[in-house]
């Protein structure tokens, strides 16, 4: 019995000491916040938000062509044919659907130029965090927003430093 509780007593000693440098080799980092902070992020933001407008303004120009034709149409519509009236308003929906397959392919290259511009931005992070998680020693980092309790080192300030922000 006596030794059964002394190899009780050595595991649990063994396993608490393992948990415990376990601990020390763990740091976290919000690195949402760290990519905001890097003036690369500011740039893809702007170039974003450029090309986002230059999509809006053509598509109001559509949608505004689109009215004022339907406008036009609608008021010349006694004067028509039944067969020109029904042209017309093909013509509208062809005008329309065109119009919606324009929008949905400018969110498409809006999201595809997004995921371009930052993932080297993303790369360059996380190689920082990389660096100067293995110069610390650390073995582990992990996102701070995604943390409840966070005791264990923060890099954000080293990781600035590394990057030179």
């Amino acid at each position: 019995m006596k030794h059964l509780k002394t190899l009780l007593f050595a595991v649990l000693f063994v396993g608490a000491t393992s948990f415990a440098a376990a601990q020390s080799n763990v740091a976290h980092i919000n690195k949402q916040d760290l990519i905001k902070a890097m003036p690369e992020y500011s740039t893809a933001q702007s170039e974003i938000e450029k090309l986002g407008k230059t999509y809006e303004a053509t598509i109001q120009g559509s949608l505004k062509e689109l009215d004022t034709k339907l406008k036009q149409y609608n008021v010349e519509a006694e004067a028509q044919t039944q067969e020109e009236n029904q042209k017309r308003m093909q013509e509208v929906e062809g005008m329309k659907q065109s119009l919606a397959q324009y929008q949905q392919q400018a969110q498409q290259d809006l999201q595809e130029k997004e995921i371009n511009l930052l993932k080297p931005i993303v790369e360059k992070a996380d190689a920082a965090i990389t660096a100067v998680a293995k110069a610390q020693g650390f073995q582990y980092v992990l996102d701070a927003a995604m943390l409840i309790v966070a005791d264990g080192k923060d890099l954000t300030a080293d990781v600035k430093k590394q990057l030179g922000i």
